[in-house]
């Protein structure tokens, strides 16, 4: 497979850096290709704004999604999205690997979300779930976070892990048509032991080494719903 890593944590000695790290000599060693986009210390801009285009269809009134469409056709978006677009595709999958800020994932690897899947490529029109533009190409979400494994699921005090990272999971990688793995999760990471954190990294290995036998996450399909997309009784 050819493999792109985002990694979105600012800290090189993290334990987030680690299971990078750890991803990077594990698919390698099974004679994967691996590329890895280190947000933080490629200083991406995560910011979408005019700037992105070097051409527009109209400049008097931004469109963002519009614009990417155009900027796709006429070679017109700004290099640094254009490279990132340029591993996207190359890439069979895609791991974004980062912390949890607020329920959430941190704002540089949102930005790259928001400028780099880009309308008209990505998704656009009826091209979503497993019509979206990335079909046939899968994720892993791969999360360090600071609460214990028991503050996450049903009836727990911050409610089920999978509904925090719903509109990641769902609203963004199974939209675009990525066949989306379950998450990987190093709970509790701040406090642990360091024999515990060896534990995660070991768990991590053999999770990689053993992707083909992951069944992914179920989202709808288009041939649930009719032209309308109301569901199909």
């Amino acid at each position: 497979m050819n493999v792109l890593i985002l990694h979105a944590h600012p800290e090189p000695q993290s334990f987030t850096t680690a299971l990078r790290d750890q991803a990077v000599q594990t698919l390698q060693a099974q004679g994967h290709e691996v590329q890895v986009s280190d947000l933080y210390a490629m200083n991406w801009n995560p910011v979408a704004s005019a700037e992105d285009f070097s051409d527009r269809d109209n400049p008097d009134y931004l469109v963002y999604a519009l614009e990417q469409r155009l900027g796709v056709k006429t070679k017109s978006l700004a290099p640094d999205i254009q490279q990132e677009l340029d591993k996207l595709l190359w890439a069979d999958l895609l791991i974004l690997n980062f912390p949890i800020y607020w329920f959430s994932m941190p704002a540089i690897l949102k930005g790259w979300i928001d400028r780099v899947l880009v309308s008209g490529v990505c998704y656009g029109g009826k091209r979503f779930y497993d019509q979206g533009g990335l079909a046939g190409k899968k994720a892993l979400v791969t999360v360090t976070l600071g609460g214990r494994e028991h503050m996450f699921g049903e009836g727990a005090i911050h409610g089920p892990l999978e509904d925090m990272l719903r509109p990641l999971l769902r609203g963004t990688l199974a939209y675009v048509g990525l066949d989306v793995l379950p998450p990987f999760v190093a709970w509790h990471v701040p406090y642990i032991s360091a024999e515990a954190r060896e534990g995660f990294l070991v768990d991590y290995r053999q999770r990689l080494e053993n992707l083909e036998q992951d069944s992914p996450l179920v989202f709808p399909r288009l041939a649930q719903f009719d032209e309308a997309l109301y569901p199909i009784r």
